[in-house]
């Protein structure tokens, strides 16, 4: 998965990029041939200046805080109440500027790019004037949770984001870890605003949200992860001083009495807490749902739908498992009951100890560097951007999913990066970990990502997504994999990508039972394990991820479907013309869509290719 992220509040400023006379501020603006091409994207990159105005963080995290912005390294985002209201305000404004622009005589990329922002800006607010809680939109109603928070974010930014190469870096890192704490009590003032609405997170959410801010907490101030970050790289960038004192000082006397403050809150949430798993307990709790999955799928699919959809995965995949079971002689028990004997068998497991978790990342590295020298037979382009794999930071393991990508910083100076959770490796056995691979990887989320960084977008193109074609595309990646012949020498690997195909089907039985059947945990929990034999401790991971973050499971098979359904078209319209490469490339090129848009994307290609 990408590691979510509010992707349209995400952006960068043409104009300070400009003025530094870079590389990467030639690359910039997006060409375009008509004048009213280039006043769009001139208007794009005011609405990127405008969101990184109100986001020193998105600078940090795209790698554009320098020159005049390099300032912002040190400040953090308002995620107050007031500072959700205004970013609430400005997607309005920016909406009516978009629709007053002229688009008729817009062609092309151009045309399209109008749409696609339309597209997101137009679901964005219409949530915002919806919703009141949760900060803004749908798809995330709880600002703290085992999944969100700054208690959960912010360490991990600051090790592996926050740069520091010079003593100037070193003093903006201090400041931002002095952020740190105001962040944490302007969540908590969140917080106590959705609370007096009826918006308290599950009482097993809470459970796992407190667990992992004890262990933050529970470490002295000089071993803290945020201590010991800044300590490493001044080190590593030689730069005198004394960091370590300076940094545990802020971290004993203004993180941690903000962060024992949100530990107080959260305990008197779960003393309000109840165990019911769904939105539907909420303030118009079915809409909310009901638009958290067209938020995230880019479909006016409705939850019912989304059920029915994954049942039919369902039984589609565990046929084709049952089949290639059999080959290998696999027999008794049913589907998900053999499934659960693949992951208890030891010859399948690494060594839970550091040396085994060691090994692990260097077979996955193995895996990524085979499938990378294959690309260039079916892609007809391919990223720059380097890919890191590491592991989950332990502070936060417990809660996270099983793997995500961070795209890397549109300077290249930092790498994509794959995170595995490697808290338990009997919960990755050898059989699952190329097609996670592949999905977070290449030719997954790395590769599509790098190439959408790349590409002559505008920048407010570059840095946007759209879930149901981002996860959408990583899960299409496993299939093609396959088709690629990565499993060829490799059946219980393909047994994996079959089971992780599943998976995705699963997850939008379990999410649409959750959110609108009024399922409870236990009963999604026990088809999770019933149905794919995956270990109690990840089903509960994932079905806990799937309450606090409605309707972004259903994403991934729906955008995969969908794709394929594209792919299918364009064979039979194009016959021996169609190119596999050409065709990756096209809708590659083109950047994350929603799949409402997807169709007429595939159209052109069809176009040009009978044309050309």
């Amino acid at each position: 998965m990408l590691h979510r992220r509010d992707i349209l509040k995400t952006g960068t400023a043409v104009a300070a990029l400009a003025a530094l006379g870079t590389p990467l501020a030639r690359a910039a603006a997006a060409a375009s041939a008509s004048p009213s091409g280039a006043a769009l994207n001139k208007l794009f990159d005011q609405f990127m200046t405008e969101n990184l105005d109100t986001s020193p963080i998105s600078a940090t995290f795209l790698g554009v805080d320098t020159g005049p912005r390099t300032k912002q390294r040190g400040q953090i985002d308002d995620n107050s109440l007031a500072g959700y209201e205004k970013q609430k305000q400005l997607t309005a404004s920016q909406l009516a500027r978009l629709n007053a622009f002229d688009a008729k005589s817009l062609t092309g990329m151009d045309e399209l790019n109008y749409e696609i922002i339309q597209y997101g800006m137009q679901i964005q607010d219409g949530d915002n004037k919806k919703y009141n809680y949760g900060g803004a939109g749908a798809g995330a109603p709880y600002i703290v949770s085992q999944l969100t928070g700054s208690y959960q974010q912010f360490p991990d930014f600051l090790a592996s984001q926050q740069p520091v190469e010079n003593k100037d870096d070193a003093e903006y890192y201090l400041q931002r870890l002095d952020g740190v704490a105001l962040a944490l009590d302007r969540d908590s003032e969140v917080v106590r605003h959705d609370v007096a609405l009826g918006v308290i997170p599950p009482d097993f959410a809470l459970d796992k949200a407190l667990t992992q801010m004890n262990a933050l907490r529970g470490v002295d101030a000089g071993k803290s992860v945020m201590v010991e970050a800044i300590v490493g790289k001044a080190k590593a960038a030689n730069i005198p001083g004394d960091w370590e004192a300076r940094a545990a000082k802020l971290v004993a006397e203004k993180v941690y009495p903000a962060l024992d403050r949100q530990i107080a809150l959260a305990k008197d949430m779960r003393a309000k807490a109840v165990h019911d798993a769904g939105v539907w307990r909420l303030p118009q709790g079915d809409s909310y749902y009901a638009d958290s999955v067209i938020a995230a799928t880019t479909t006016n699919m409705t939850p019912e739908e989304i059920h029915k959809t994954g049942l039919e995965v369902v039984a589609d995949y565990t046929a084709r498992i049952d089949a290639d079971m059999k080959k290998l002689g696999l027999t008794k028990g049913t589907v998900g009951e053999r499934l659960r004997g693949m992951y208890n068998d030891p010859k399948f497991r690494y060594p839970n100890t550091d040396e085994g978790k060691d090994k692990l990342l260097g077979d996955l590295n193995e895996k990524i560097k085979k499938i990378r020298a294959r690309l260039p037979e079916y892609y007809g382009v391919l990223p720059k951007a380097d890919l890191v794999i590491k592991r989950v930071p332990k502070a936060t393991e417990a809660g996270a999913p099983g793997g995500y990508y961070n795209p890397g910083s549109l300077d290249g100076k930092r790498p994509g990066m794959y995170y595995i959770n490697l808290r338990d490796t009997a919960e990755v056995p050898s059989w699952t970990l190329s097609t996670l691979s592949y999905h977070e990887g290449i030719p997954g989320h790395h590769l599509q990502l790098s190439i959408q960084q790349e590409t002559d977008l505008p920048l407010i193109r570059k840095v946007s997504g759209f879930t149901a074609y981002v996860e959408g595309w990583a899960l299409y990646s496993e299939q093609f994999a396959d088709e690629m012949g990565m499993y060829a020498d490799d059946p219980w690997g393909r047994i994996g990508y079959m089971h992780d195909a599943m998976f995705r089907g699963v997850r939008l039985v379990v999410d649409s039972g959750m959110h609108a059947m009024k399922w409870s945990r236990e009963k999604a929990v026990k088809y999770f394990t019933d149905t794919l034999g995956d270990l109690d401790a990840s089903a509960i991971t994932e079905v806990e991820r799937y309450c606090v973050w409605p309707g972004q499971a259903c994403a991934y098979m729906v955008g995969k479907l969908d794709i394929l359904k594209q792919r299918e078209k364009a064979k039979a319209a194009l016959g021996a013309k169609f190119d596999i490469k050409a065709f990756h490339k096209a809708i590659l090129v083109c950047g994350a869509v929603p799949l409402a848009i997807l169709d007429k994307v595939v159209d052109r290609y069809i176009a040009e290719t009978k044309a050309g």
